[in-house]
């Protein structure tokens, strides 16, 4: 395991897109945080006090974006190598697949989770330095507030989880487009199916089990009772959607020929 684990470091590493697309991860953060902080202000509350935005969630608005780059970085990992042929390689040195897909999903997490604290704890910076020139004078972005902690803990785990699903998608698959495309389908197409189904119990249905709105409840500090899954019972759901791709994955790299 420590040879295989080793073999995947050194791919990555070496691999100039990886980097491009971890950095991606926080730029789009960042920059969709700032963006969606500086558009509100306490002008239309009686009072700032008063204002009920969710500051936190708000800070972290770029996880919308930020997700699409982990989710090509998970599929990358896996199925670049099926690309470039170089998977004979790899299953010559390391015959024991599950030991690849193993190495590979502990370095893809690992970087995930990296870039996704880097990512969140910026995020939180520029929401602490924009919003109070908006009004919001006492804006709850501290990692000492039990919520925001949780929020921001939550979404370096929901990153993480994110590579952990686009990998196992890619082992099974194998194909880089339709890796990808499954995976930002599940992300973005299903809590869109939200507005196109008119019955308000599979409404309810479709949040609490699609991945991105169950696993994104984890980020809400304000108005829990609203929300239609619990934040981390949300991030739960993930966890499952995310195991059951890799578990796939693994059944169909183990079985199918290289």
């Amino acid at each position: 395991m420590r040879g295989a684990l080793h073999a995947e470091w050194t791919k990555f590493r070496t691999v100039p897109s990886t980097w491009w697309l971890l950095f991606a991860v926080s730029a789009l953060m960042w920059a969709l945080g700032a963006a969606a902080t500086g558009t509100v202000s306490t002008d239309q509350c009686p009072s700032p006090d008063e204002c009920h935005e969710d500051t936190v969630k708000l800070s972290l608005t770029g996880i919308w974006l930020g997700q699409a780059a982990v989710a090509a970085f998970g599929v990358l990992a896996m199925s670049s190598e099926y690309g470039t042929g170089t998977i004979h390689a790899t299953l010559t040195a390391v015959p024991g697949r599950g030991r690849v897909l193993a190495a590979k999903a502990t370095v893809v997490t690992g970087a995930a989770l990296i870039a996704g604290t880097v990512a969140v704890l910026g995020s939180l910076l520029a929401g602490r330095l924009i919003l109070p020139g908006n009004g919001f004078s006492s804006a709850p972005l501290s990692l000492s507030e039990g919520p925001a902690l949780r929020a921001a803990v939550g979404t370096v785990l929901y990153l993480g989880l994110i590579a952990l699903l686009s990998l196992g998608v890619a082992a099974a698959v194998r194909d880089t487009a339709g890796a990808i495309t499954t995976v930002l389908g599940l992300l973005y197409t299903l809590p869109a199916l939200v507005e196109l189904v008119g019955d308000e119990e599979w409404q309810e249905r479709i949040r609490e089990w699609a991945p991105a709105s169950a696993g994104l409840a984890v980020q809400a500090t304000k108005n829990l009772d609203s929300l239609p899954i619990g934040p981390w019972s949300g991030l739960a759901v993930l966890g499952a959607w995310a195991g059951a791709g890799l578990l796939a994955g693994a059944m169909v790299f183990k079985l199918r020929d290289a």
